[in-house]
């Protein structure tokens, strides 16, 4: 009886001992785990969920991450092959595929990112420096909202391969110097791009003179579309003009051509009495309270006043 109690007695203990000296852990679904002993690993990787056990005190669980983690660098200024600097600001994807190779070159987390950074920021300078810097900016040759007339030099030319196919270079180059670190890079992009501090006065103005290039087109444009509407009006309005003039000589010449009728129907009824109203007519116009005349005696302006006394 005590020999079985002393057994239990000892089980007991070193389940405490064990306990205390961490003989257990537990890896959850997100978490792989590596066991180290003074420092280096012991055995495989742990990458499965569950409670686990090592030797206490002299063994040590490391955990790492299974999700995708998150690489964003720091903006760098960049050249390009026409020789223009800018700042290109990426960002990437990555994950840990083989816990111990990563313990084993980077040690953690802390150490894949800072390794990262030579790497993704070492192959975007070398990428962007080879080609141009529409083929950073544009992905496709879709056509332009505006005429090619109306951009810069750099947006007319087509470009050949573009920002995704630059970024699937990165990443391809960046991914065959990780392979031997334990990491895969799932996915990169160029975050932003942006001109440097030096130039983007120049490129502004650039911009605000194109603009302005832009306006006085437009301006000199729809000058030359008034002057055509002012033009066109100016015609329709002589056409509008003479065609009324000549209905009003037309109905004028009617109305002269029938009072000429009705005097000579009047003048051939009684032509005595026609010549004495044309005659007073030319009293009334040209006589007056200050007139003086001179008249010959046998004039015919004459005979009407003498035939009154």
């Amino acid at each position: 009886m005590k020999q079985t109690a002393l057994i239990l007695a000892a089980i007991l203990l070193l389940l405490i001992i064990a306990t205390l000296g961490g003989a257990f852990f537990i890896v959850t679904e997100t978490e792989q785990v590596v066991i180290t002993q003074f420092g280096r690993p012991v055995g495989e990787a742990i990458v499965t969920p569950g409670l686990k056990m090592k030797v206490p005190f002299l063994q040590q669980a490391n955990y790492f991450d299974k999700r995708f983690l998150e690489w964003d660098g720091q903006p760098n200024e960049v050249p390009t092959a026409d020789k223009r600097f800018i700042f290109v600001d990426t960002y990437a994807r990555w994950h840990i595929t083989e816990p111990l190779l990563f313990f084993q070159r980077l040690k953690d987390e802390d150490g894949a990112q800072s390794r990262l950074d030579d790497i993704l920021d070492g192959e975007t300078r070398n990428t962007i420096a080879k080609h141009e810097l529409i083929e950073v900016v544009r992905s496709t040759n879709r056509a332009f909202a505006i005429s090619p007339d109306d951009t810069g030099e750099e947006t007319v030319k087509k470009i050949k391969y573009g920002r995704g196919t630059l970024e699937q270079e990165v990443m391809k180059n960046a991914s065959d110097r990780v392979k031997d670190l334990g990491i895969e890079i799932l996915d990169f992009r160029f975050k932003r791009t942006n001109y440097s501090q030096v130039d983007r006065p120049k490129v502004y103005e650039r911009m605000i003179s194109e603009r302005k290039r832009i306006a006085e087109r437009f301006r000199s444009e729809g000058a030359g579309e008034a002057a055509r509407i002012n033009g066109d009006r100016d015609r329709e309005l002589k056409t509008i003009t003479s065609e009324a003039y000549r209905q009003a000589q037309e109905i004028q010449g009617k109305a002269d051509a029938e009072a000429a009728d009705i005097y000579a129907a009047a003048y051939n009824r009684n032509p005595d009495f026609y010549r004495f109203l044309k005659t007073m007519e030319v009293y009334q116009g040209t006589v007056d309270q200050s007139t003086t005349l001179l008249l010959g005696s046998k004039g015919e302006f004459l005979k009407y006043l003498d035939q009154s006394r």
